[in-house]
Order: structure tokens, then sequence, then C-alpha cells
């Protein structure tokens, strides 16, 4: 027996040591895949020209402990070029799945291989470039956060209370947005009030208890020695972080630059308060359509079941009597109905499931091109909803332990707090699940083994349709995990081609288009000696300040909504000031070429190129391209290279 117990558990740690594995390697399956001109390379660029000589000071300050652990990335070795930081920030996302592993499985107690499923679903949701930091930072403190919640909560360690809130303290060093987390007290409120009135009801049959806890709990009530614990941690954090930026820059230039990402939300409306919300809402409100048509479908399946168990209940009472009246032959024929009619629900139900999906990718709920977020939105969304649903119906069970009341509330609070903040909708959501997949797959499991011979009628095609959308899910989030990557808010097409006169993208695969764009622009670059020169960017192409290694001159991304117009007149004119005073060289400036067609050939050009008409309108309003043009007439720059994709002035 004891050599049976042993190779058991040897063979539960060595599976367990595989999904362990494969939890941290799985992260890293894309790391020289794709070439992005967008975020990648710009976060890159701030971590690598990290401080305010070539950033601008709102997102050096907005965003400062994530660029400064980038900037910190950046001296490891082998992280000189992309494929060796796309190694390094792809670990934050290891950390967060094997991080959400052994909570779900030591301290919730969920099955380990239904938690390694869920770990493995929310990784391959992980759209968002692991360059941004300040993303995957934010979350793995969240992560860290709720986790010390629990505890602090559950097992009453105020060392775990004051933790979580240093660590959401800290969180608004990652991004600024992070306020809102401070929203997570809403559980420490909740959970004191459940616990307050489960003691109430005990303490009614023991009154001595009740003398007891009230001494042990000293002068202060529960909820705010609870909220004093995390309050000290939160703002402990804040003065410290604080603190360390007054010393080392000055107060004066944080609050100047916090103040300009306030005042930043009347250009990049998209930022403002209203829009973000109304952007989370608007995604569940679309895909109420899908999730009203399920509740009908499901409806009507137990409406069916209902129907076939009450046949069966009239056949076999027929067949009882007939029995008695000793008429054999209709009475076995009653009896094989009612049989008949016993099964039917089970056909019923997988007919069901079966038709739901069918229907659902005949009216193209979902696409089967893995390169496009199309392929896991609305499932993603709809999973989202069932989250919520879940985690809203164990609040309220009145069989559902208090710890489980509590995980489930913090899980609504993870869901809702994590795209409070942004400008990409539900989009973050999505990208933060390492709790709350394995949290639907543990409650779906156990809803699945629930007899439920009561409500059957109900339960059986609930069933149904819950496996049949999770084979879906799975299905849908395994091939979006395989085959997306981030290029330029889309995903990366036939990456089948290589750069090979570029350091930094060594080995890095990308589409022979891209390739074809940086091989040309590096080589020139080569032969000109632009490594190391200040440059400004125009066009949506920041990311070559990190390819090139050609520092910013004043901001990477000079043409994105948050950067101010007159934030870049100041920046324009002292730079033209230093170049006057030969302070500064005069920097290369690279635009993208639409900005030249239509420098060229006015709007007209842009339409005959295809430029959309709503872009036409942007650039052809663009004040900052203007002043970039005039500040080159002023300083007499010349175009000097154009390949298909940019041209470079000096």
């Amino acid at each position: 027996m004891k050599k049976d117990r042993d190779k058991k558990k040897i063979r539960n740690l060595a599976g367990e040591g595989i999904a362990l594995t494969l939890l941290l390697l799985y992260p890293l399956r894309h790391i020289n895949w794709g070439l992005d001109l967008w975020d990648t390379g710009y976060n890159y660029a701030n971590f690598q020209y990290f401080g305010m000589d070539h950033m601008d000071p709102m997102w050096f300050f907005s965003t400062y402990l994530a660029n400064g652990a980038g900037s910190l990335l950046m001296k490891l070795p082998g992280a000189g070029g992309l494929i060796g930081m796309n190694l390094y920030t792809g670990l934050s996302v290891s950390l967060l799945a094997l991080t959400g592993y052994f909570f779900c499985t030591r301290r919730l107690g969920m099955s380990k291989a239904i938690v390694f499923l869920g770990e493995m679903t929310a990784v391959s949701l992980c759209w968002c470039p692991t360059a941004l930091l300040y993303n995957y930072l934010t979350y793995l403190l969240f992560l860290a956060a709720s986790v010390l919640l629990y505890r602090g909560l559950v097992e009453e360690k105020r060392a775990c209370l004051a933790g979580a809130g240093l660590l959401l303290g800290t969180n608004v060093l990652v991004r600024f947005s992070n306020l809102p987390e401070a929203g997570m007290i809403l559980a420490v409120w909740v959970y004191d009030f459940l616990l307050w009135r489960q003691e109430k009801k005990t303490a009614q049959a023991d009154r001595r208890a009740q003398a007891d806890r009230t001494v042990q709990a000293g002068l202060l009530p529960r909820p705010v020695r609870h909220t004093l614990w995390c309050l000290a941690g939160y703002l402990g954090a804040l003065a410290l972080l604080l603190g360390f930026i007054h010393i080392r820059y000055g107060l004066g230039e944080y609050v100047g630059g916090i103040q300009r990402l306030f005042a930043m939300t009347e250009r990049a409306t998209d930022y403002k308060p209203a829009a973000m919300i109304m952007g989370i809402l608007g995604a569940y409100v679309e895909n109420l359509y899908w999730f009203v048509r399920i509740m009908v479908i499901l409806l009507g399946g137990a409406l069916l079941c209902a129907a076939a168990g009450w046949l069966e209940r009239l056949c076999r009472q027929g067949g009882k009597k007939a029995l008695e009246k000793k008429a054999g032959k209709g009475g076995q024929a009653l009896r094989l109905a009612a049989e008949m009619f016993r099964l039917a629900p089970y056909v019923l139900c997988a007919l069901l499931g079966g038709g739901m999906l069918w229907w659902l990718y005949s009216r193209e709920f979902c696409s089967l091109l893995f390169t496009s977020y199309d392929s896991m939105l609305r499932p993603g969304v709809l999973f989202l909803t069932l989250t919520l649903l879940m985690a809203a119906v164990r609040i309220f069970s009145r069989g559902a332990k208090l710890e489980e009341k509590l995980i489930s509330g913090m899980l609504i609070l993870i869901i809702l707090l994590t795209s409070i903040g942004s400008n990409n909708g539900i989009y973050p959501s999505l990208n933060n699940l390492f709790l709350a997949a394995p949290y639907v797959f543990w409650q779906s499991w156990r809803f699945l083994k629930y007899k439920g011979e009561r409500m059957a009628f109900a339960v059986f095609p609930a069933k149904a349709l819950l496996l049949s959308f999770l084979a879906l899910c799975l299905f849908q989030f395994a091939g979006f995990g395989a085959g997306f990557v981030f290029a330029e808010a889309t995903g990366v097409q036939d990456p089948d081609a290589y750069v090979e006169n570029n350091a930094i993208l060594k080995n890095v695969r990308m589409s022979p288009q891209k390739a074809r764009w940086m091989e040309e622009l590096s080589a020139f670059a080569d032969e000109n000696g632009l490594k190391g020169r200040e440059v400004i960017l125009y066009g949506s192409v920041p990311a070559l300040s990190y390819y090139l290694q050609m520092p910013s001159a004043f901001n990477p991304w000079s043409d994105l909504d948050s950067y101010g117009y007159e934030v870049m007149v100041e920046d324009i004119e002292e730079l033209g000031e230093a170049v006057r005073t030969d302070v500064k060289e005069s920097p290369i400036v690279i635009v993208e070429n639409r900005y030249i067609l239509y420098k060229e050939g006015g709007t007209a050009a842009l339409e005959k190129a295809g430029v959309p008409k709503e872009t036409r309108e942007k650039m052809a309003g663009d004040q900052k391209w203007r002043l970039l043009l005039g500040f080159m007439e002023d300083f007499g720059y010349k175009e000097v290279f154009r390949n298909e994709k940019f041209t470079v002035y000096q």
C-alpha cells in the first residue's frame, strides 16, 4: 500500500512539474514573432532612454515604475535585442500564471487540472504586447494584492492587509490610472458585513461567545481596523515613492506631469471617464444580443425536457393501470414509451448543445481567423459575463461558504476595475483572467457534477449549453493564443522573413514587406552613422527609435493625441533654440509616407491612395504636422531617403 501511495505521489509531482513548466514557457512562445511599429518598440525606447531628456514628462511620471523596471531589464544579459527584451518582459506573464496557479490550488483548494486549464486560457488571451510593462506590472501587483487581501481577511492577518494596501499604492506609480483599484476596499467592507451577520446568528445561540468576541474586538470595530491597515499600507507606499521622486526630480515636476495627464482628455476624448465607462458597458450591452438568444434556447430546451418528463410520468401511470387491468400488450407499450421519454432529455440536450454551436458559427459569432481579435472577442465578453453571473450567484447563495463569497466578490471587482483607466474598453479585463478563468472552470465543473433531480428539466439543458459554450471558448481561445501576436493593433501576418542588417531585430520573424522596409532603412542608417543621433518621428512609427537606436528629440510618438499641440510648440521652440546656439545637433526626421503623400498632393492624393476618409480629415486638421513642417523649413531640412514606408529628412 505504501509503495502504491509513493508511486501515486511521484506521478502527481511529475504531472504538476510538467504543468508548471508549461505555464512558465508557454507565455514565451512568440518572443521572436512580429515587428510592431507602435507600442512594442515605443515602450522599449522609453526603457532604453529612461528620463525626461527623451520622454514626455506626462508619460514618464504617469508610468514611472513600469519604465524604471524596464530600464533595469535593459541591463540584464541578452537584453540587447528585441528577442531578449521580449523574453524578459514575457516572464511577467509566466509569473502571473504561476501565481494564479499556486493561489487557486493551495489557498482556494481548486483542482490542479482545472486551474492549469484556466491559467493556459488566461495566457492565451494575453493579446497585449509584453513590452507594455505598465499593464503587466499592474496585473501582477493587482493579483498579488488580491492574494494578500484574501489571506488578510480570511486568516485575520494585519500584515497581509497592510501588504495589500502597499501593493495597490505602488500600482499608482506603475500607472497613474490604477487609482480606481482602491475600490478593492469594497471587498473588505462587504466581507466584514457578511462575517458580522454570520457571527450574529451564531451568537444568538451562545451569549458567552458574543461577549468573548466583543472583548477581542477591542476599541475599534473590525471594518474600521481592516480599513486602517489597508490604508496604512496604501498611503505608506505613496509617501515612500513620492518622497523618492521629490528627492530625485522635484515634486513639482511630478505634479505638472500628472496635471497634463488630466488635461489630455480634452484632446484624447477616449480617455475621459465617461468614454471609458461607456466603452466597457457598450461591450456587454452589444453582446446581450447573443446572451438573450442563448437564454431563449435554454428556455426552449427546458420546456421540451419538462414536456418529456410529463409524458414519461403519464405513460408510467397509464402502464401501471393497464397492468392492473391485465392489459398486457397495452401496459408493455406504455412502459416502453415511458422509457423512451426518460431518455429523451439526454438526446434533446445533446442536440441543443450541438445546435447552439452550429447557430453561433453560422451567424459569425466568432471568426476562425486566429490572427484577428474577432476570433476571441465575442466569446471573451460572454466569458466575462458568465464569470460575473457565476460570482454574483455564489455571493447570494445560502450554501456558499464565506470564503467563497469573498473570492467571488473580489473577482467581480477585479474584472470591472481592470478596464477602468484604459481607453481599450473591455480588452484589459480579457488580458487579466488569471483568477477568473480558473474560477469559471471550477464553478462549471461543480455545476456539471450537480445532479439536480428537482429541477432536472432546467439543469440538463443548462449543462448542455454550458458545456458547449466552454468547448467553443477553449477552441477559440487556444487558436487565438497560438496564432495572434500584436502588431499595429492587428495580428502579425506571414511571419516568414527576417531583417539581416539590424542587430536589434536579429532572428525576429516578420512579414516580407516589413522586413524589406526595415532592411532598407537600417542600411541607410548604418551607411550614414545615424545610430545615437536624436530623431523626430511622425506618423505612428515610434518604434523606430528603439529599432534604429536613435533617442527621441522630445517624444517618440509625436502624433499621438495625448501629446498636445501646445506642449509640442514648447518642445519645438526649445529644440530650435538649442540647435541655433549649437547646444544640440539638428535631429533626423523620419516620417511615415502617408504624411509625405499629403504634403505633396493634399487630400486628393490620400483619397487616391485609399486612405480612409476619417484619417484624411484628421491629417488635414493636424496642427502638429504643420508645426513640424515649419520647423523643417526653418532649418533647411532635405529629403535624403525614401522607400515604400518611410521618408528621412536631414
